[in-house]
């Protein structure tokens, strides 16, 4: 719990200086902590870089958030109206209510070993498809796995 008050702290600080950039046009990049975006995201290893807002954001877009506790999430949208629901990539919750005014901005690339995947390419959309449409199936066979080792115990 420790080292994630910690994360907060850390972002709580550069927050100010993150929103003018973005308010000015310009792009933050920096890199993501925890497991949630896998395998998409590693952390230690890629960053993202964050764009301004520009309107309401769809369906896969990637926004970094803050939830009412304060704490900053990077998660998908898997469904936009009036609110937002996100979820990690290596998660099964979902996330639902998440308004547009919690909203800091939108991942428009990431970097992998030196690599630069923009979310406007063909491999990023393939991707983000494949693995949102086999979120049920993934939920199935984590549970399989899971109950598979267990027998094994």
């Amino acid at each position: 719990m420790d080292s994630l008050k910690n994360k907060n702290a850390e972002l709580d600080s550069l927050m100010p200086l993150m929103r003018e950039q973005l308010a000015a046009g310009g792009t933050v990049t920096f890199s993501p902590r925890g497991v949630s975006m896998l395998p998409m995201l590693r952390q230690g290893r890629d960053t993202v870089t964050l764009s301004p807002l520009k309107g309401r954001l769809k369906k896969y877009d990637l926004p970094l958030y803050r939830r009412d506790n304060g704490q900053y999430v990077l998660h998908r949208i898997i469904r936009a109206g009036d609110t937002y629901d996100c979820i990690g990539d290596n998660q099964y919750q979902v996330e639902h209510g998440v308004r547009h005014d919690q909203l800091i901005g939108v991942v428009s690339s990431f970097s992998r070993e030196g690599r630069t995947v923009k979310v406007t390419s063909f491999k990023y959309w393939l991707y983000c498809r494949f693995w949102c449409l086999r979120r049920s199936v993934r939920m199935t066979l984590r549970r399989i796995f899971k109950r598979k080792n267990k027998d094994k115990n």
